[in-house]
């Protein structure tokens, strides 16, 4: 399917549980969205920085934080791309 989801998301929302995979790297301990960062996204669609830092149990202003080292990161493998 191309819905974005995993078959374990897809499974969650059909059955109305909450994921229990601690150790999958798409959790989020976020029951209202099954625990998963995947059905979050495809339930909001963009969020903001507050919105995030909930369900990741961190402040928005550690997200802004994030983004912006992440933001920094991307540049300057594009610069360097673009060199090559």
């Amino acid at each position: 399917m191309k819905d974005g989801l995993r078959a374990c998301s897809r499974r969650c929302l059909q059955n109305k549980k909450a994921c229990a995979e601690t150790d999958c790297r798409l959790f989020i301990d976020y029951k209202e969205e099954f625990n998963c960062c995947l059905i979050s996204i495809r339930e909001n669609g963009d969020m903001t920085l507050r919105e995030i830092g909930d369900r990741l149990g961190i402040s928005f202003a550690r997200v802004k934080q994030i983004e912006s080292a992440a933001l920094i990161k991307m540049k300057k493998k594009k610069a360097i791309a673009d060199i090559l």
